[in-house]
């Protein structure tokens, strides 16, 4: 069992020429509502693959019986949420230009009871955006860790922010994230590296990089037709650690990862196109040669 902590939001997605500048404004080219919050996305992707996953996360009253809450359980999320009266369900509104670049504003809603929520203590967890007190909480708690600061790596004083990389196994991060959590420390991007067993960066359209044991491993990314860069990188965690519990190899999870990574920015929507195993096998055999099994990647 996956176990992942984090946020479940509704996502308002918007097309626009280009991201305005300050005090200044833009046109919508295109604006749709799907369902989001990294924790969910990554908890969708891993049942979609076919591994048992639990969303440890916080919700509104708008949420029990909802449409959103009917596809978990079509998904077999097991779900262990904090439901909260009279607030919303965390709803984010994400704006991406022609370009690819993109921009969110965030609305916490239902999420904020994570600050005085008792942390479980858990074998193997991922650990994505949420209230980094209680984030750290249950990283002191769990045996093996999993984390990725994603947006709300501002949230993260220095404090809190070497807590939990101190209790990290697997750091994911992009390289905005990468950048900021080495201001935050005070040290440089190797310094950040030798503080967990493995490191995956990932560079958007660029591939990802994997650092273990000394090691550093170059993953490209797939070439696809970009219609959406959301939820990429919750894909790529949805697939690494989905390979990762089957006994892959830490280069062969992030070649999975990308596979991944790769179906779902095909489509708008972080939950749209989330490939099943055997369809992330086509495509993986297409990239990178037939997959190895487990005792021999």
């Amino acid at each position: 069992m996956i176990h992942i902590v984090g946020h479940t939001a509704i996502d308002h997605i918007s097309k626009v020429s280009r991201l305005p500048e300050k005090n200044c404004s833009t046109h919508i080219t295109d604006r749709q509502v799907y369902f989001g919050g990294g924790a969910a996305n990554i908890a969708a992707g891993i049942a979609t693959l076919g591994e048992a996953v639990t969303l440890h996360s916080c919700v509104g009253s708008d949420f029990t019986g909802s449409e959103y809450d009917r596809w978990m359980t079509d998904l077999k999320i097991h779900k262990q949420f904090f439901v909260v009266p009279e607030t919303h369900t965390p709803t984010a509104f994400m704006f991406t230009d022609e370009a690819g670049d993109q921009m969110t504003f965030f609305e916490w809603g239902a999420s904020r009871a994570f600050k005085d929520a008792e942390a479980p203590g858990l074998p193997l967890v991922h650990m994505a955006t949420a209230d980094p007190a209680f984030n750290c909480r249950v990283a002191e708690k769990s045996e093996f860790i999993s984390f990725d600061p994603g947006q709300d790596v501002f949230l993260y004083n220095k404090e809190l922010l070497e807590s939990i990389i101190a209790n990290t196994d697997i750091l994911f991060a992009n390289q905005h994230e990468v950048k900021q959590m080495c201001v935050t420390l005070g040290i440089t991007r190797e310094a950040l590296i030798s503080k967990v067993s493995m490191a995956i960066f990932t560079m958007s359209g660029d591939g990802s990089t994997l650092y273990t044991k000394g090691r550093e491993h170059f993953i490209p990314a797939v070439p696809v037709t970009l219609a959406d860069p959301t939820g990429a990188g919750d894909a790529y965690r949805a697939g690494f650690l989905s390979a990762f519990v089957r006994g892959y190899t830490p280069e062969t999870c992030c070649r999975i990862g990308t596979v991944t990574a790769s179906y779902v920015v095909e489509h708008v929507g972080c939950q749209t196109h989330l490939p099943d195993w055997n369809a992330m096998l086509v495509r993986y055999r297409k990239q990178f040669g037939e997959l190895p099994s487990p005792q021999d990647a």
